[in-house]
């Protein structure tokens, strides 16, 4: 019995430096890794749940983001910091779910060098054209495309990325041919598609929502189920075209590795942080809803959605060797 109890606090001792450091965390600056150019919906995203975690934590969130190749030159350099907590990878769905299956070589593994921490927003897509496009519906730029395959093109945020995917499910649909501009992230592609050098784009709303109010860009659709309570005169695309549903999203992962017990410390915080009217409300003007599940099920969503991703992108045929 002695022996028993011996190993029993020799256990117990063993585990509180990880509990405590928990509960310490953070003790210095955190560091969010956001895979696209400042500008787009995954930065705004993370600047709105940074500031607030900040806030909460008396430490700096502070902002790296690391644009480039759909989102995978920020996967790797997140992947292989250390798993420490004070370096968070900021994704967008696309990057953890569907890359592996466009890119030939990737350079991380998802599913293997990532534990999960919780979904924080996700929000639909709008397809809009510069303020003087000629298309005044979805339909008209729809029947153009038809009229001169491979005559229009559209702007993305990069091959794979939620915005580049949401165009290819969109013309997979419409059965239709377009050209494909990538760009170096969301925002440079809102920027380009405002200065009318390509013809329309799909980006999230929230990326895009500014420019629609003020005017310089036009909605079309939406790729919501419904019309989005931001844009409620804008008619989904699923009004054009039945059945049509698409959905973008931000969350936060680990490098694998980080304590159990600092994943769920952030995971709490950052559910903490978005169960709030001050929250919802900014996430709402972006065109967003919070989700914050558990890294148990986003574990589960993301896993689903990697083998989704997997029919879509084969059918597609997108692919980048």
């Amino acid at each position: 019995m002695r022996i028993r109890s011996i190993r029993f606090i020799c256990a117990a001792l063993a585990f509180v430096p990880l509990v405590a450091g928990a509960q310490g965390y953070p003790t210095k600056p955190v560091r969010f890794i956001v895979p696209f150019a400042a500008g787009g919906a995954t930065d705004i995203s993370a600047r709105i749940v940074g500031q607030k975690l900040g806030e909460m934590w008396g430490q700096t969130v502070v902002i790296d983001n690391r644009g480039g190749a759909a989102g995978n030159i920020g996967g790797a350099e997140a992947a292989k910091a250390p798993p420490d907590g004070y370096t968070l990878f900021f994704t967008s769905g696309s990057v953890v779910t569907a890359n592996e299956h466009i890119y030939a070589n990737m350079p991380f593994n998802p599913a293997k060098d990532f534990v999960a921490v919780t979904n924080v927003v996700r929000g639909a897509q709008v397809v809009v054209v510069p303020a003087s496009s000629p298309y005044k519906t979805l339909k008209e730029l729809i029947a153009a495309a038809k009229a001169k395959p491979g005559g229009l093109n559209y702007g993305h945020a990069g091959i794979g990325s939620q915005t580049h995917l949401a165009a290819e499910n969109l013309l997979h649909t419409a059965k239709i041919e377009v050209q494909d501009v990538p760009y170096k992230g969301e925002g440079p592609a809102v920027a380009g598609l405002v200065g009318e050098q390509t013809t329309f784009a799909t980006p999230n709303v929230a990326a895009a929502i500014n420019f629609i109010t003020s005017g310089k860009l036009r909605a079309l659709a939406v790729t919501s189920k419904e019309r989005a309570p931001q844009l409620p005169d804008v008619p989904t695309v699923a009004e054009t075209l039945p059945g049509f549903e698409n959905y973008g999203w931000f969350g936060l992962v680990a490098p694998a590795g980080t304590p159990r017990e600092v994943v769920l410390k952030v995971y709490r915080d950052t559910v903490k942080a978005l169960d709030s009217p001050e929250m919802r409300a900014r996430f709402y003007v972006q065109g967003m809803e919070t989700v914050g599940n558990s890294p148990e099920d986003f574990t589960r969503a993301m896993a689903a959605e990697r083998a989704r991703w997997a029919v879509v992108v084969k059918e597609r045929r997108i692919s980048v060797k």
